[in-house]
C-alpha cells in the first residue's frame, strides 16, 4: 500500500455485533460499500447485493454494508433489529455495520474519504439517498460511485474486470 491507497485502510467502524473492524482487514479484496436502510424504497436492493456477494466472495469481493437512519428516518431499527431484518428477509451473510451517518458534521470518516474521492453527479459530496455505493479495487483505489436506483446486477461488469 502506499500513497492514496492506504488512506482507505487506516479506517475502522464498529460492526452490527459491536466489536471494532479495521478496513485495512479487508486489503488485497475487491470492496463494493454501501449505505443501508431497511424500510426504503431500495430495501429490495439487498437481495442484489447478497447475489453479488455469493457470486463473486470466492474470487475476492467483499461488500460492506452501513446502515445509515439519514433519509426519511427509514432505519430506525438497533443493531439487532436490523441484523435480524437483513438476515430474515434478505439473508444477508456479507459484513454489516453499526449505523452511520454519511452526511453532515458527524459523518462517519470512511464516508467522508470515499465522498471525497468519488465526488456525485456535478462534483456534489454529499450522498443523496440509501444504496449509494462505493467499488474500490484490490489496490485500495475508489474506482466508482453508483447512484441509489442502480440495481446492483448493473454493478456486476464492474466489479468482474477489477476481480
Amino acid at each position: 500500500m502506499n500513497g492514496s491507497n492506504a488512506d482507505l485502510y487506516k479506517f475502522t467502524a464498529e460492526r452490527l455485533q459491536g466489536n471494532t473492524q479495521s478496513i485495512a482487514d479487508y486489503a488485497g479484496k475487491v470492496l463494493l460499500i454501501v449505505n443501508t436502510a431497511s424500510n426504503c424504497g431500495f430495501t429490495p436492493q439487498y437481495e442484489g447485493l447478497e447475489s453479488l456477494y455469493q457470486h463473486f466472495q470466492e474470487r475476492g469481493l467483499v461488500i460492506l454494508g452501513f446502515p445509515c437512519n439519514q433519509f426519511g428516518a427509514q432505519e430506525p431499527g438497533s443493531a439487532t433489529e436490523i441484523a435480524s431484518f437483513c438476515q430474515k428477509n434478505y439473508g444477508v451473510s456479507f459484513p454489516m455495520f453499526a449505523k452511520i451517518e454519511v452526511n453532515g458534521a458527524d459523518t462517519h470518516p470512511l464516508y467522508r474519504y470515499l465522498k471525497k474521492s468519488a465526488p456525485g453527479l456535478l462534483g456534489s459530496k454529499g450522498i443523496k439517498w440509501n444504496f449509494t455505493k462505493f467499488l474500490i479495487n484490490r489496490e485500495g483505489d475508489v474506482v466508482k460511485r453508483y447512484a441509489p436506483a442502480l440495481a446492483p446486477e448493473a454493478i456486476a461488469k464492474d466489479i468482474e474486470a477489477l476481480l
